[in-house]
């Protein structure tokens, strides 16, 4: 083991730390990038589609809300069917007019300032629903991305534990090694197999949950390029939460409650009915103008009520806007530190490391066959190797999703120019 070290020390010095993990041969056919599988997710994502008809429905809430009251149209009989001179319809007095409702205390505007804010509401909530879905289907791509870099690797493994096992055969046969080290090749290289068989598996799965998500078979590789690289040098700066995604609902659901508040307030004034009419008496065939004034009487409900519950929901929003604020303030600065952290995790595992760890097998490999090393020096360097591979890739994913939950959590709200469209 010592000389085993000893000339990994000597090679490993002239040897480049900037080796990069060893990738998937070069294919014909371009790859599925992360913005054309978030392109196709787009196009058939039934939460986007349901946000948008969300914004539908509040504009045409809109138009309603900005409509007149609509007038009535009255018709009275009178001084029929009774008695006497009454008998009958002969002193009937038939009276035929329209009743026009008047609103006031600024009901209408109150009504269109509710419905722009739940209209603004609903076009934050689909920008919500793309910046999940652009989460969601950025993990499924690093998944996908993760089990086919993982699949690769274990193809290579498996190729490297079938060289040792006939290292061992012709070690054995030339009696410079005990019929041991070939069993024992042969279980790696049995075990190397299995775990191909288990990682074309998990790919096969993740690249069919990926293209459920963008509704379209996936028959091309992934951008591994994409994977493999790792963003970011020194600190990174605070980012502010005033303009994300979380603060804009927020701000919105304040709006509305407010625009509640006005809208209870104009409701405690009552509504006045002016009535125009013409009246035929029966008996004397002559015709009359009626004219009418109708004013609702407050007794029982005098809008006090309604106003306490507006105002309650508006403190209520307000309180949770400022819980958003802090709540949003530490979420970022968490994924900040998750992002610097997955970043040099990432890049020590898939550089430095990952270098001198297949520098470190290579020798191992040559000198076994040379004699000058021991099955067991082999086998250590090898799992080395298959360690680091493996943490390689993990830490490339961890960077990512912690990359992806960050984007996600900083996504800047819809400016108003994108509003009026």
């Amino acid at each position: 083991m010592h000389r085993f070290i000893a000339a990994f020390l000597a090679v490993a010095s002239c040897a480049s730390i900037a080796q990069a993990q060893s990738s998937a041969p070069p294919s014909t056919n371009p790859s599925l990038t992360l913005e054309q599988a978030l392109t196709l997710a787009g196009a058939t994502a039934p939460s986007v589609e349901a946000a948008t008809a969300g914004v539908r429905a509040a504009e045409a809430g809109r138009t309603v809300a900005g409509y007149r009251p609509n007038p009535s149209v009255v018709v009275e009989t009178e001084n029929i069917a009774g008695s006497g001179q009454y008998r009958g319809v002969r002193s009937a007095e038939t009276t035929a007019g329209l009743a026009f409702p008047i609103e006031l205390g600024g009901k209408r505007s109150a009504r269109i300032a509710v419905a722009n804010a739940v209209t603004d509401r609903a076009r934050i909530g689909t920008a919500l629903a793309e910046a999940d879905l652009r989460l969601a289907v950025t993990q499924l791509y690093i998944e996908a991305a993760a089990a086919e870099r993982r699949f690769v690797t274990a193809r290579e493994q498996a190729a490297i534990a079938r060289e040792a096992l006939h290292a061992a055969g012709v070690r054995v046969q030339a009696g410079r090694a005990s019929p041991l080290e070939q069993q024992r090749a042969d279980v790696l290289r049995i075990n190397a197999e299995a775990t191909v068989e288990r990682a074309q598996r998990l790919a096969e799965v993740s690249r069919a949950n990926l293209a459920l998500r963008i509704g379209q078979p996936i028959t091309r590789s992934l951008d591994l390029a994409w994977y493999d690289r790792v963003e970011g040098y020194g600190p990174a700066r605070p980012i502010e939460p005033a303009g994300t995604l979380a603060l804009a609902a927020a701000r919105a659901d304040v709006t509305t409650a407010e625009a509640q508040v006005r809208l209870a307030r104009s409701q405690r004034v009552p509504d006045v009915t002016l009535s125009a009419s013409a009246r035929r008496l029966e008996a004397t065939n002559d015709v009359a103008a009626v004219f009418g004034v109708s004013v609702p009487f407050p007794l029982f409900n005098n809008g006090k009520a309604a106003i306490s519950q507006a105002r309650a929901q508006s403190d209520q929003a307000q309180a949770l806007r400022r819980a958003a604020e802090l709540d949003s303030a530490q979420a970022i600065a968490s994924a900040q530190a998750e992002v610097a952290n997955a970043a040099t995790t990432a890049r020590n595992a898939s550089g430095p490391a990952l270098a001198s760890a297949t520098e470190a097998a290579r020798i191992a490999r040559i000198g076994y066959r040379e004699g000058k090393f021991s099955q067991l020096d082999l086998l250590d360097a090898e799992r080395t190797l298959s360690e680091t591979r493996t943490a390689a890739i993990d830490a490339l994913a961890t960077y990512h999703d912690a990359k992806a939950r960050l984007e996600r959590l900083v996504a800047a709200a819809p400016s108003s120019e994108d509003n009026d469209q």
